[in-house]
């Protein structure tokens, strides 16, 4: 979004009106501005606020809701199933003269036995309010029930990655669910068992060492069992086995343990890196390749800021290039936003036969929310904790968020949760919305409420 926005300002400035049409393609109509959907998933933010709808910003786009299947450069045809196909069939074949490649990553699994059936994942603004749902239907769930073992596994809440995701949505969420207690005559806050797995020796190390020692002692405080050096070895049946033998029965596995490059990147002719991001120039262009950039999470961009030596991680670019031996550009939110800048002013810039910009910015910190008015940041190597750090995590993204609109509407939903009560209202049904209707119309409903999640 951001590529075709810097595309969109440049073309009407520098380009002759029709000299040039920028067509965007993605599964959704909207972007999500991932960062908040820890808070979204607690419900301080409404959900239509924690996107923004392309087809608004991006008036002079072409927007296409599809998603692209292969990429042929050396033709230049990439192509696409539209919401239009049928069982799936290509429907649309998009020639094109300059590409940019930007699907991001998904979340990275691993077989872990049970976690296809019994696993939530913490990448979309949908899966989002689902675990939002879901949290609270396992309290009414507790609350009704008079059978100790399902209220034990409805009020065991597992989360497996102690990254950003994994952290700030069970802070989040934790919080959210202890206010909820509040409401329920026979559960309490005690009874919530929250538990993160991770399988590293520290979390949060984004923020550096001493920052996540503090997270791992805040969490704890907060009744918060953190396993460090374990792993998730099955989830079947409702029963999250780990590696140091402890098995707890629980409804509510939440899989944040990483992320991978987007799958259509295999579906392309481009140089990739061992680990699957394509190779790419300081500018933003794919190596050897004419015509075709990518930036964000999909690019191994060389980081011409930093020393060969300060990451084991290198960019593969052929010997003697500008990029050769140098670290990549961390796969964060930090380095994609303004790389999508330079790469946009980029394509101007070789459309006029100009000389191209080399993208260059040197990491400034981190800042992450442990939930309502707890945080940590580490910030130009300041170590900040507590509420201010809580108080600059809400103050950089709400900088970062795209639009004045949703800059607005974001800090009126904040200032009215500061003054009334949090709201812990579910709605579950959402997710099959005509399950009644069907049923009362003879038929069956799409799922089985005694099975579903």
């Amino acid at each position: 979004m951001y590529t075709a926005l810097r595309l969109q300002r440049g073309l009407r400035r520098e380009l002759r009106r029709g000299e040039a049409e920028i067509t965007v393609v993605t599964p959704d109509p909207y972007m999500t501005y991932q960062p908040f959907l820890p808070e979204a998933a607690a419900g301080s933010i409404s959900p239509r606020h924690v996107v923004v709808p392309l087809r608004r910003v991006l008036p002079d786009c072409r927007v296409i809701v599809g998603e692209v299947r292969s990429v042929r450069h050396a033709e230049r045809l990439a192509t696409v199933t539209t919401l239009a196909a049928e069982d799936g069939a290509p429907t649309e074949r998009l020639p094109y003269d300059e590409l940019v490649l930007a699907p991001g990553s998904v979340a990275r699994t691993l077989p872990v036995p049970g976690l296809a059936d019994h696993g939530i994942g913490f990448k979309t603004v949908e899966e989002a309010i689902g675990l939002r749902n879901h949290v609270l239907e396992q309290l009414d769930i507790a609350s009704s029930t008079r059978d100790p073992a399902l209220r034990d596994a409805a009020l065991t809440f597992v989360f497996v990655g102690g990254g950003y995701a994994g952290v700030e949505a069970l802070g989040e969420l934790e919080d959210m669910a202890r206010h909820a207690t509040r409401y329920y005559h026979n559960v309490g806050p005690e009874d919530l068992k929250w538990i993160l797995v991770e399988a590293s020796g520290r979390i949060l190390p984004e923020v550096g060492e001493d920052l996540g020692r503090y997270t791992v002692t805040e969490l704890r405080r907060r009744n918060v069992q953190v396993l460090l050096e374990t792993r998730l070895e099955s989830c079947a049946d409702r029963v999250a086995v780990l590696s140091d033998g402890q098995r707890f029965p629980t409804r509510t596995v939440v899989w944040t343990a990483g992320v991978k490059p987007h799958p259509l990147l295999a579906a392309t002719d481009l140089p990739r890196t061992g680990r699957g991001r394509l190779k790419c120039t300081p500018e933003l262009a794919i190596e050897g390749h004419a015509h075709a950039w990518a930036a964000g999470d999909a690019a191994a961009v060389p980081d011409v800021t930093a020393a060969p030596e300060t990451t084991a991680v290198t960019a593969t670019a052929a010997p003697g290039s500008p990029g050769a031996s140098r670290p990549e550009c961390a796969p964060n939110a930090q380095h994609a936003l303004r790389q999508a800048k330079v790469l946009g002013d980029n394509i101007v810039h070789s459309l006029r036969g100009e000389p191209l910009e080399t993208y260059a910015h040197k990491y400034v910190g981190s800042v992450a929310s442990l939930g309502l008015h707890k945080g940590v940041a580490h910030v130009y190597g300041h170590k900040v904790k507590g509420y201010p750090a809580w108080v600059m995590h809400r103050a950089y993204h709400l900088s970062r968020v795209p639009t004045v609109n949703r800059k607005a509407r974001v800090l009126a939903e904040w200032i009215l949760a500061g003054l009334f009560k949090r709201e812990v209202v579910s709605l579950g049904s959402l997710e099959h919305p005509r399950a009644e209707f069907e049923l009362a119309a003879g038929g069956k409903p799409p799922y089985d409420p005694k099975g579903s999640t």
